[in-house]
């Protein structure tokens, strides 16, 4: 059996007085997608910002390909990493948030270079040439040289998808994607989404769309008031949820 990609064992993590995560059992296996749905201020952003430290989780530990994340363990005493060994860690594992936060200044393609040349110090060439090869991935091959205020929000977020696919990231996070789009243009996000799913990548994704999950996803994940309520098959879980918390929250957005 192979190592999981994600191993997330008793994660729990506050805000204060709140706490927001309250004891998160979760294991991703090598190219599976898992969808997290749940209402907001379940815990699911939350959750995603833990796996690549974002967020300091205050108790259990999340493993990306075998790596304790955030911290090391040095004879049973846990202690936190020190800022370059957590961005090495980051650069392994990519996330596409709500907002774009492309560089304004930058073209299409400087947005894609920007963290290969900047932070793993590749050759510009090579960094162009995958920023190339990606931008046709995503559909935007036409796109190379324009600037973020030129393109819609669907395109942007498709070269945001681009600009973490970039780092050649083991593991995609995204959290709520296509939550800031207009409606007519969640479904050209949410069809590269489902490219990078077919090439086998390990994807966690946080969304409100269903129907991707129902046809993409491995396996859907149903948070709610910072826990784990119910987890299986899309068709086990949005079909027949057992939970009636499940069952009320997909009455509602169905």
């Amino acid at each position: 059996m192979s190592m999981p990609m994600v191993h997330a064992r008793a994660v729990r993590k506050s805000f204060g007085q709140l706490e927001v995560l309250k004891g998160i059992d979760l294991t991703v296996e090598r190219g599976e997608v898992v969808v997290i749905l749940g209402p907001s201020g379940s815990g699911k952003s939350t959750f995603l910002r833990c796996v690549n430290h974002l967020e300091t989780i205050e108790g259990g530990a999340i493993h990306v390909d075998g790596e304790l994340i955030g911290f090391r363990d040095s004879g049973g005493r846990v202690h936190h990493l020190g800022d370059r060994d957590i961005t090495r860690q980051r650069r392994e594992i990519g996330m596409v948030f709500q907002q774009f936060n492309l560089f304004p200044h930058f073209t299409v393609v400087q947005n894609i270079m920007e963290a290969p040349v900047g932070v793993r110090r590749e050759s510009r060439a090579k960094a162009r040439a995958r920023a190339l090869a990606l931008l046709e991935r995503v559909g935007l091959a036409d796109k190379t040289n324009s600037y973020p205020r030129q393109l819609s929000g669907g395109q942007q977020q498709r070269v945001a998808i681009a600009r973490a696919l970039a780092m050649e990231p083991k593991l995609m996070l995204f959290d709520e994607p296509t939550s800031a789009l207009d409606p007519e243009l969640v479904g050209e996000v949410l069809a590269t989404m489902k490219g990078l799913a077919n090439d086998g990548l390990t994807m966690i994704v946080v969304t409100h769309e269903v129907g991707f999950a129902r046809e993409v996803a491995d396996r859907v994940v149903f948070m709610d008031g910072g826990v784990i309520v119910e987890s299986g098959p899309p068709a086990e879980v949005l079909d027949n949820p057992q939970n009636p918390r499940t069952r009320a929250f997909l009455s509602k957005v169905l």
